[in-house]
């Protein structure tokens, strides 16, 4: 058997040599790498409660100031501490901002208050399974000065009232072209309109500002609705008259319903009462921006004040 050379031999050790060692290395720059991608994945979760924390902090004080607020006024304005935008806030008292030797904070907060009833509220349309044709009028002329269709807003009435009207179990009912087995899915959010045919999220986009879905129907609050809204609760009042109404306002509130009707222009008194409108309000919506490092959480939430109290009705986040 012939012996392969000296030389030859060595050539084969230092391949293979190599070969291991160019194994090791792979091995481990895999190790290292699948290291580097837990402790991110650890990272990115704490990050993630961090900011959540945060503006469950926020939440809490946004209920402290309208339960103070709620204490030593009768009248929502926007001229109320409770309407002051709070703007991206560095927290430079945060701790765990991931720059510990570092005078500047890698977390910010940002967020606002929001007049819920200040909105066309959409329970309005329907109570107990009736529809409110009064109600549905009122959003129809909304959604004209918004220029979509207001054919939409009979759509979404029937949605609510069939709704709210308990159905056997085991049946199945269509509303508005949606199938459902049971009492049929009531909306809970105004994320849920997209169920209704004819809307989609570039209009649901144009509505957002005007227009709100809340647990149960409420008053208008005319000290904070827009021109807009408000011309479209009275019939005969023009946009132009609203956004005087708007204007005269900043001077001076509306003290009641009765003050409201007082101050509307000759002629248009006779399309609203005083027990039609409100001058306070009980629910509110809160808006959260949180920036921690790379990481950010958005938050909205609804809020419903009584007298000395406030409940938490709903809070999500992503």
């Amino acid at each position: 058997m012939t012996r392969m050379p000296l030389a030859a031999q060595r050539g084969v050790a230092i391949i293979t040599a190599l070969m291991l060692t160019a194994l090791a290395v792979t091995i481990v720059a895999s190790l290292f790498w699948q290291q580097q991608v837990q402790v991110r994945s650890i990272e990115n979760q704490r990050l993630h409660l961090q900011t959540k924390w945060i503006l469950r902090g926020a939440l809490d004080w946004a209920r402290l100031v309208l339960r103070e607020d709620g204490k030593f006024t009768s009248v929502d304005t926007l001229d109320e501490p409770w309407s002051v935008t709070l703007e991206q806030t560095r927290l430079d008292q945060y701790v765990e901002n991931g720059r510990g030797g570092s005078d500047q904070s890698d977390a910010t907060l940002s967020g606002r208050i929001v007049d819920g009833q200040a909105r066309f509220n959409l329970a309005n349309l329907a109570q107990n399974g009736t529809v409110n044709t009064r109600e549905v009028a009122i959003f129809a002329r909304l959604l004209s000065s918004l220029q979509l269709n207001s054919a939409l807003a009979q759509a979404v009435a029937d949605a609510i009232a069939h709704a709210q009207q308990p159905v056997a179990a085991g049946s199945v009912s269509a509303v508005a072209g949606v199938q459902s087995a049971g009492q049929l899915l009531a909306l809970s959010q105004l994320d849920d309109v997209l169920a209704v045919p004819g809307f989609d999220a570039a209009m649901l986009a144009t509505l957002r500002d005007f227009v709100v879905l809340l647990p149960h129907s409420t008053l208008l609050n005319v000290n904070t609705a827009s021109a807009r809204v408000l011309a479209a609760r009275i019939a005969t009042l023009s946009e132009a008259d609203a956004a005087a109404l708007v204007a005269a306002r900043e001077k001076a509130y509306f003290l009641s319903g009765a003050d409201f009707i007082a101050r509307l222009p000759q002629g248009k008194t006779n399309d609203i009462s005083a027990n039609e409108i409100a001058v306070a309000t009980n629910y509110f919506i809160v808006y959260g921006t949180v920036h921690l490092n790379r990481a950010r959480m958005d938050m909205q939430a609804l809020i419903e004040r009584n007298t000395g109290s406030t409940k938490l009705i709903w809070v999500r986040d992503n």
